[in-house]
């Protein structure tokens, strides 16, 4: 999950720890009162301060484990989406104590929720900043406490965003990790995690808004269906219009497909409406937005806002990358060097699109422009421009076997998305043929291509066929991901029985 997740909660935090309530029962469906939804609508806004005021007017004993619930999980959105250590680091000990009371509780769903929440909130966190083994260990802890709240609470509502979630990461987890998942006793399908985001998303729990952003976003990072994901996040933004949360996942969806025109759009929006979090991510995309649309002068400004206020070191190299590709499309061949070089020293390989950039440094030298700017055409839906770009390279002037490849492949993506699909099937052919086991991700990607256009097509077959063929693949830059996507598709053919 395609997602990126109130500095000043401790005098609250302290406040929990020091007052001694008498609960209520469970509540079976979690519903904030309207005190507890406007501070909930400020977390999704990205407005953790103003979260918090709202926050500290609530001093109802009855609301306490609801103020919990949205003083972590503001915490958490604001830590993934700032990537900031020094932030993390006041989280993690604001997450400690909570934990510590919550285990004071007395038993029951609403203890076990919050224990599940808690430390799935808290995984997520150390994922995005790279301490992989505590994140297991806090996931683990997650599952554990959402298993046993499912088995014994099987009617209570809340759990099943937290299940959901757990059921969604651990089923698309890389082949290479499922021994690890068996050792520690995890096991999760992609379908049950769905099906439970569904049931939480259609109920009347307050959590039903959460799950709906989580049922699309499963949508489209796991399982490819942008369109529909940009759909129905686009229709949450009618029903939350101030949610920059929901407007920030509706351009990632945008991007992913290819849909660089109206994701530019929703970024002028996003920028018009800027109180709260600083989002230096945005930047990032309206560079990705700009390049795909051929304007190499104004990506390379978006980029370098991105570089001047992020505070992570993911996406660093690719930006840097990036730069130096919009110089060598500018015929500047001194700052695209300059560039190219420099991305070589930055940032860290963790982020898919820093792994593909690492690769291209590695090669040491700079990538056919033809191809190049026929790949940025397509993948930001400017399909005119993307054929006159196709049509501007002869395969004659092609000299190596990976611009052979990427050619081909470039074709069958351009193929798919404009749904000429007999020709995109024989281009991804070719792409599988000419690549064989180099450690490109053109093959791979054609393969799980083909997966998704035969499952459209209901030949499950061949559909399975090729999302296994997808896997087989040992070493390319998206490995993670084709790996996760392809596990999920095969997943919901199994789930489905075809």
């Amino acid at each position: 999950m395609s997602i990126k997740h109130f500095k000043k909660a401790g005098s609250v935090v302290c406040f929990f720890l020091s007052t001694a309530v008498v609960l209520a029962g469970p509540d079976q469906l979690w519903q904030f009162s309207d005190k507890m939804q406007e501070a909930y609508r400020y977390v999704l806004n990205l407005q953790p301060d103003k979260a918090k005021e709202v926050l500290d007017q609530i001093t109802s004993p009855a609301e306490e484990l609801h103020k919990i619930y949205l003083l972590s999980l503001s915490e958490t959105v604001d830590i993934l989406i700032t990537e900031d250590q020094k932030r993390f680091d006041i989280l993690e000990s604001n997450f400690s104590k909570r934990l510590q009371h919550i285990d004071q509780l007395s038993d029951g769903p609403d203890k076990l929720f919050l224990k599940s929440e808690l430390s799935l909130q808290l995984g997520f966190n150390l994922l995005n900043l790279g301490q992989n083994l505590n994140a297991v260990l806090s996931i683990r802890r997650a599952y554990n406490a959402a298993l046993e709240c499912i088995k014994k609470y099987p009617t209570y509502i809340p759990i099943k965003k937290t299940y959901g979630v757990l059921q969604v990461m651990i089923g698309s987890v890389p082949d290479k990790y499922h021994w690890f998942m068996s050792l520690l006793g995890m096991k999760g399908s992609v379908t049950t995690g769905q099906k439970q985001l569904q049931e939480l998303k259609d109920s009347k729990s307050s959590l039903s808004i959460e799950a709906t952003i989580l049922y699309f976003t499963v949508k489209g990072f796991i399982n490819q269906q942008f369109a529909e994901a940009a759909v129905g996040l686009t229709e949450c933004l009618k029903d939350q219009p101030d949610s920059r949360l929901i407007l920030f996942l509706s351009i990632n969806m945008l991007m992913k497909d290819a849909q660089s025109a109206k994701a530019l759009e929703a970024i002028t929006a996003l920028e018009n409406h800027n109180q709260g979090l600083q989002m230096y991510y945005i930047e990032y995309l309206k560079g990705e937005a700009l390049l795909n649309k051929g304007d190499y002068e104004n990506a390379i400004a978006a980029y370098q806002k991105f570089l001047k206020g992020y505070r992570s070191q993911s996406f660093l190299k690719d930006a840097h990358f990036k730069i130096a590709m919009c110089y060598w499309l500018l015929n500047d061949e001194t700052d695209a060097k300059l560039f190219f070089e420099k991305a070589k020293t930055v940032g860290r390989e963790q982020a898919d699109p820093d792994k593909y950039a690492a690769a291209q440094l590695l090669e040491n030298k700079f990538p056919n422009k033809k191809i190049l700017k026929l790949r940025f055409s397509t993948d930001g839906g400017y399909y005119k421009e993307a054929h006159e770009d196709a049509k501007a390279i002869q395969f004659s002037e092609l000299k190596t076997l990976k611009e052979k490849t990427e050619y081909f492949y470039r074709l069958a993506r351009l193929a798919h998305k404009t749904e000429e699909y007999s020709v995109a099937k024989i281009y991804y052919e070719e792409t599988i043929a000419l690549a064989k086991e180099n450690p490109w991700y053109f093959a791979p990607n054609a393969a799980l291509q083909l997966g998704y256009i035969y499952r459209e097509q209901k030949d499950f077959v061949k559909a399975k066929k090729y999302f296994e063929l997808a896997i087989t693949y040992k070493r390319h830059e998206y490995k993670n991901s084709i790996d996760s996507k392809s596990r999920s598709a095969l997943d919901q053919l199994k789930a489905a029985k075809v």
